[in-house]
């Protein structure tokens, strides 16, 4: 007993030293990193030093800047050139830090004058004519101030396109000359305080009379107000009306609603610019930005405008009353008219990637030239070399240059849908915009969040566009479609083509590989496949893009299964709520897949071998970055095994420090001059003389 008693006491003291010598450790431990926290020199380990990635030995790439930048920049550098060219020769129309609401709309107004007038940019000829070359001119714009891009778009995109296309040639004899020259500045008025996305539930009202042969343009309640109406508080002289067309009938209803239509109605004098009777404006004041962009309120009391005034591609309505369309449904008509104003979406996704490039140049070049810390008594290092700084903004890089020759796709597709008219392509576009739009305008908003916090204390000063940037850009999230919607237009028409499939229908061209993907991709997964974690494997575009192919087939298998259980319940409104965000997932999964495939696209066909190359490891950092991210959904599947896993995280980590090595000269492809990036932080050279003098030593 009394042995057992002496080991049991043995056993506890061993017991209590062991927990004692593990305390003492790791307080040692934590002093020891406190103090290097502290102390600026601490005395150097005994042990050899880790190095910060091992792959850091491989050889960096040669970048020939030059054909790289040719090759980015396209067909359309030279419109884009001169756009930026006048305005760095006009410093009196660049907009300083600080300017009050009222004093930018005037400049924007200067602006947009000065380069149609002066410079002779004529963006109007390009929208129907050259749609490549229009939204080129509007990405240039928006970089030098993104409320004159805007500004822009909604002169010759949105009331010079609703003329283009959605009137006749009696609206284009009249008005184009004036849209043009930006003698008749006008607005787009079609949101309304109570309805934005649902735009067939519009409540303004315009009414025929054949007495006199005209529209009477109504606001029937407060809600009815038009609302945030860009042009509309200063300088519009016209609106294209968005209302619901009613005709007299001689039945009990007196009226019948033949949908909504698009009028031309004048709200301000031509000659003394004064608002027409029974028109009331009223300004929506100051935004979260955009602030050069006069937003503006509607509201519509009786005003009359003669018949013609009715922009009549897809209705019309004759001298004695009678309606007539080629199209024999309101839900036809309403399809057409919005189908026509498509472009607005390209338009965005396109000008937010140009956003999107000064954001991760100026992080890009902050982040070269600032250093902080580093290895004991030796120089500090770029923040760049920093693992952390790499993970947030290398992947970004990748995808910036992933959404261009995605968008620049997008734009040729519109400018194909605008000659030829195909039923097909037209239902492509739409999609495909929607989509794109969505998903790009969604990711530069977060980016541009992830670059001012990047560049730390620097990025918060107002000189340093990130705030001016993510305050303007915010909206694009919402205008032309908020994107939540959008994405859910995505869904449905996937789940419309995944019907058809078994229907024995046709795919649209974006969607062709579902048509595969349904048999190849939804069968087990090869189990030796699954198991290999070679680079040059993991590399391989084929790999790359089947495992996107087979998530959004997965994603698209699976809602369709949920939303046929759901609706024997629910019905079809109330499975679809209940499967919303697996459908938000399946969208943006699938245009992920569409970025990469237009990427791969615009790696395989650049001329230039050493550009080539760059973009082949600029494409596997995004690929891999993308399924590295969804990891689980992988993994729960069985379609990589653990240790490819493993594999994939390793080699992103390797490929974004190769991308880190060459990161000045991809940014620099972009070939923003300074006055677009205008930021002291990402001068080339005598970047804090620049910043310093800003703020006034």
């Amino acid at each position: 007993m009394e042995s057992q008693s002496q080991s049991r006491s043995t056993s506890d003291n061993q017991t209590v030293d062991d927990d004692s010598r593990l305390i003492t450790t790791a307080t040692t431990r934590r002093i020891q990193r406190l103090t290097l926290h502290l102390n600026p020199n601490p005395p150097p380990p005994e042990e050899e030093p880790l190095q910060r990635l091992s792959c850091g030995s491989r050889a960096k790439l040669e970048v020939d800047k030059t054909a790289l930048s040719i090759y980015m920049k396209g067909k359309y550098s030279e419109i884009q050139d001169r756009v930026f060219e006048f305005f760095n020769s006009r410093p009196d129309l660049q907009t300083p830090v600080g300017i009050s609401k009222d004093e930018h709309r005037e400049l924007c107004w200067k602006q947009l004058l000065g380069l149609v007038r002066e410079a002779g940019v004529r963006p109007f000829l390009c929208v129907a004519d050259d749609p490549g070359k229009y939204f080129a001119i509007v990405e240039a714009a928006g970089s030098v101030d993104m409320s004159l891009g805007v500004k822009l778009g909604v002169q010759y995109s949105l009331w010079g396109g609703s003329v283009l296309n959605l009137g006749t040639k009696r609206h284009k004899d009249k008005y184009y000359d004036g849209i043009d020259n930006l003698d008749y500045p006008g607005c787009f008025a079609m949101t309304e305080l109570h309805h934005g996305s649902n735009v067939q539930g519009l409540q303004t009202v315009a009414t025929f009379d054949p007495l006199t042969d005209e529209f009477i343009i109504d606001t029937p309640n407060d809600g009815a107000i038009k609302w945030w109406i860009g042009n509309a508080a200063v300088h519009g002289k016209f609106a294209t009306v968005f209302a619901k067309l009613m005709l007299p009938t001689l039945d009990a209803k007196g009226v019948t609603d033949m949908g909504v239509h698009a009028f031309i109605v004048p709200i301000r004098d031509m000659k003394t610019h004064q608002t027409l009777p029974g028109i009331e404006i009223h300004d929506c004041g100051h935004k979260v930005g955009l602030n050069g962009v006069d937003n503006g309120a509607l509201r519509f009391c009786s005003v009359r405008i003669p018949r013609d005034n009715l922009l009549n591609r897809f209705g019309d309505v004759s001298r004695d009353g009678k309606y007539t369309s080629s199209l024999p449904t309101i839900n036809k008509r309403f399809a057409a008219t919005l189908g026509e104003l498509v472009g607005g979406r390209v338009g965005l996704a396109y000008s937010s990637v140009g956003v999107l490039k000064i954001s991760v140049t100026i992080a890009t070049r902050y982040s070269l030239l600032r250093q902080q810390f580093g290895p004991p008594k030796q120089p500090e290092v770029s923040i760049l070399d920093y693992q952390s700084q790499q993970h947030k903004l290398m992947p970004m890089l990748a995808s910036t240059y992933a959404f261009y020759f995605a968008t620049k796709h997008l734009v040729e597709q519109y400018s194909e849908m605008k000659k030829t008219h195909d039923e097909q392509l037209v239902a492509d576009v739409h999609a495909l915009s929607a989509g794109l739009k969505s998903y790009v305008t969604s990711y530069t908003a977060k980016s541009l969040s992830v670059c001012r916090e990047a560049c730390g204390g620097h990025g918060y000063a107002a000189v340093n566009r990130f705030g001016s940037l993510r305050n303007d850009h915010d909206i694009f999230q919402t205008f032309e479609g908020d994107n939540t919607v959008l994405l859910q237009q995505v869904a449905a028409d996937l789940l419309k083509r995944y019907k058809e499939k078994f229907q024995g229908g046709t795919f649209a061209v974006t969607w062709n590989y579902l048509r595969e993907s349904m048999n190849t991709y939804l069968s087990q997964p090869n189990p030796v496949t699954v198991r290999w974690e070679g680079e040059d494997h993991l590399r391989d575009p084929k790999f790359q893009l089947d495992a996107f192919r087979y998530r959004t087939s997965r994603l698209l298998q699976s809602v369709a299964v949920r939303l046929r259980k759901h609706s024997k319940t629910h019905g079809g409104f109330g499975a679809w709520n209940r499967c919303l965000n697996h459908l938000l997932t399946l969208a943006e999964s699938h245009i992920e897949t569409v970025i990469l495939t237009k990427f791969i696209e615009g790696v395989q066909n650049c001329p230039d071998p050493s550009s080539r190359a760059v973009l082949k490891l600029v494409c596997d950092l995004y690929a891999l970055n993308r399924i590295w991210n969804d990891i689980g959904t992988y993994r729960n599947v069985d379609y990589v095994a653990p240790n490819k896993a493993k594999a994939i995280h390793k080699l992103t980590e390797y490929l974004s420090f190769q991308v880190r090595n060459i990161a000045g000269e991809l940014v620099d492809a972009f070939d923003l001059p300074d006055h677009v990036t205008r930021a002291p932080i990402a001068m080339k050279s005598e970047a804090y003389s620049q910043y310093t003098h800003y703020v006034g030593f």
